[in-house]
């Protein structure tokens, strides 16, 4: 039994880490890309490439990339809701605003998601669940109040703008839920980065933004794009699947935690990001809400929806 225990155990902490730092680091490379690439072609590129090395491995793997036209159409809206807008907006706000603190904004993505199920399913929230809602929103109001991390020019509309990619990514787990999508979650993630990409590029071009080759790229921006594609998009995807395949969706969601901290301490190691009093004590307050909102197994984003007496 050891024999068999023992790798297994070695890829769950494998992936662990993935989900923990690797996910929790791709803030700071998008920050660091961004400076030199316009947004929306970075991101289009980053998921493009990570759809077409997915789609190669899966025919190396054996694994079928046939899908109906219907889940084909549900992986478009799903790439849009994603990664087109829920992420590449998120980079272009990244323009404007320090890393750890767009990462500290997104943290309340289960608050969203919990009041979109009440707005839009009309489910039932919890006791346990409205106290995360209520620290959720006071840890909000600690973080947004501060005049320092928000004098920079567009800094506002940055952060208007990863609230509207929070509603996004909130009705896009909505829709996934029920959404007919390729069964292989490995496919379905290639369908979704590909599309959602193609979208990215469409976007780009609208914004009339200047494409270039990565070789005209400098060799910090090239090392960071590899980063995003071979770590942030396919391997630390993999092993959230992975996870939610090996053990249980609370633990899997113990990553909604740590990916602000390490998003916050590696934005004020590399970039020399502000981080205030005022930040630590929102963190605390936004993630103890998150803590609520995700207990006794009332997960919002990663787990099975209950049904029963409608409650969340």
């Amino acid at each position: 039994m050891k024999k068999d225990s023992n790798p297994q155990t070695l890829f769950i902490v494998l992936a662990f880490f993935a989900i923990y730092f690797i996910w929790g680091s791709t803030y700071l490379l998008n920050k660091i890309a961004v400076t030199e690439l316009p947004p929306f072609m970075l991101a289009s590129f980053r998921f493009v490439t990570a759809g077409i090395l997915i789609f190669l491995l899966a025919k190396l793997m054996g694994k079928p990339i046939g899908i109906s036209m219907r889940q084909f159409k549900n992986t478009v809206i799903a790439g849009f809701l994603f990664l087109s807008f829920g992420n590449g907006v998120v980079v272009w706000a990244l323009r404007f605003i320090d890393s750890g603190f767009a990462a500290l904004v997104i943290s309340i993505q289960p608050l969203i998601v919990l009041l979109l199920m009440r707005i839009l399913q009309g489910k039932k929230i919890v006791p346990m669940s409205l106290i995360g809602v209520g620290l959720g929103m006071i840890g909000i109001y600690l973080l947004v109040g501060q005049q320092e991390l928000l004098q920079n020019e567009n800094s506002v509309l940055g952060l208007i703008m990863i609230f509207a990619c929070l509603l996004s990514w909130a009705y896009g787990s909505l829709f996934v839920g029920k959404a007919d999508l390729p069964k292989n979650y490995f496919v379905n993630t290639g369908y979704q980065m590909f599309t959602g990409g193609i979208l990215l590029a469409f976007m780009s071009l609208i914004f009339q933004e200047e494409w270039s080759s990565p070789t005209q790229w400098t060799g910090k921006t090239q090392i960071v794009m590899i980063l995003l594609v071979l770590f942030g998009s396919i391997i630390a995807f993999t092993a959230f699947n992975y996870l939610l395949k090996t053990v249980s969706p609370e633990k899997v969601a113990t990553s909604t935690y740590i990916n602000p901290i390490v998003a916050l301490f590696l934005g004020w190691f590399f970039l020399d990001e502000i981080v205030t009093n005022q930040s630590i004590l929102a963190a605390a307050v936004l993630l103890t809400g998150v803590y609520f909102i995700n207990t006794k197994k009332k997960l919002v984003i990663f787990s099975r929806f209950r049904r029963k007496q409608g409650e969340i």
